[in-house]
């Protein structure tokens, strides 16, 4: 398998006893970014241990209770990820947390390798900014969880983005592979979930090329419960195809002082964002809220 294939990550491949993906520093050969997805049966629990990383454990389907530093929090999570916005909890490093649930679930837990400790803290699904992206078929909703204008975190930056079947998210392309004016260098995770029609599981594709000093090729077809590794290059579309509801995670974390989120637009691409000033926004999104499920009146 070439480097590039590589950072496709398919559902199973790395699962490890209750966590059905497990990306570490380590395995994605980078020095901050993690993500563990855990699952629980029915009256189910599981304690983990942070070490040098702070986490949110965040539902993608299901609620529970976490306890962590004599801190009990009950989380009501959601039925699924295209369901509503949920409620989370962050955790801090060097610190044991018990997660369980009373009828089972599946909890991200995003992770980035930090040097501040901050406090056990819970964060109400109201609170969670949700915002509106691009324009026309280029429509999406973007869930700040975690991220510098909306949550404080040491390095640990997370959002979902939920883009309509047929629609391209994640575009234009864009990078954050430097330390520069304008731009922040970030690894990034992006873990898929995907919608199913009625005769079975969907499909979605996320592209990712380099830059001629930083060769990088990767074209994946993702299925839910998929993830792509993001070292390094432009990213971007993640296309949603016609049919199939498309959500993703993003987990990044790097190496700057300032916690922050800046890109850099692929040239070639980024005069589209002009186009959309003249173009509504797709009348699907937004998909959810804090309170459940957006049903558009007909």
């Amino acid at each position: 398998m070439s480097a590039d294939a590589e950072l496709h990550v398919r559902a199973g491949q790395t699962a490890d006893g209750p966590f059905a993906a497990v990306i570490t520093p380590e395995s994605a050969g980078w020095g901050y970014s993690g993500l563990r997805v855990l699952e629980l049966p029915p009256g189910g629990s599981h304690t983990i241990d942070t070490g040098d990383a702070e986490h949110l454990v965040l539902p993608l389907s299901g609620g529970c209770r976490v306890e962590c530093e004599g801190r009990t929090v009950d989380v009501a999570g959601r039925e699924h990820v295209f369901d509503r916005v949920t409620d989370f909890v962050y955790l801090p490093r060097a610190a044991e947390a018990l997660i369980s649930s009373r009828d089972g679930g599946r909890f991200a837990l995003p992770s980035a390798r930090c040097e501040r400790r901050l406090p056990v803290r819970y964060g109400p699904a109201e609170q969670v900014p949700v915002e509106p992206r691009g324009a026309g078929n280029c429509s999406r909703q973007v869930n700040g969880y975690c991220m510098p204008d909306g949550f404080p975190a040491d390095r640990l930056l997370v959002c979902e983005v939920l883009t309509p079947g047929g629609n391209w998210s994640s575009y234009p392309p864009h990078k954050h592979d430097e330390t520069r004016e304008g731009e922040s260098r970030l690894e990034e995770i992006y873990y898929f979930g995907i919608a199913s029609g009625p005769a079975g599981p969907g499909v979605a594709y996320q592209r990712v090329y380099g830059t001629p000093g930083r060769p990088l090729d990767v074209l994946a077809e993702v299925r839910d419960g998929d993830a792509v590794l993001i070292p390094h290059g432009w990213h971007g579309p993640s296309m949603a195809a016609p049919g199939y509801d498309l959500y993703y995670l993003n987990v990044m974390a790097g190496p700057a002082p300032e916690r922050a989120w800046l890109i850099c637009d692929d040239p070639a691409h980024a005069w589209v964002r002009g186009t959309w000033d003249t173009v509504t926004l797709d009348p699907r999104v937004p998909l959810t809220s804090a309170g459940g499920r957006v049903r558009k009146e007909a």
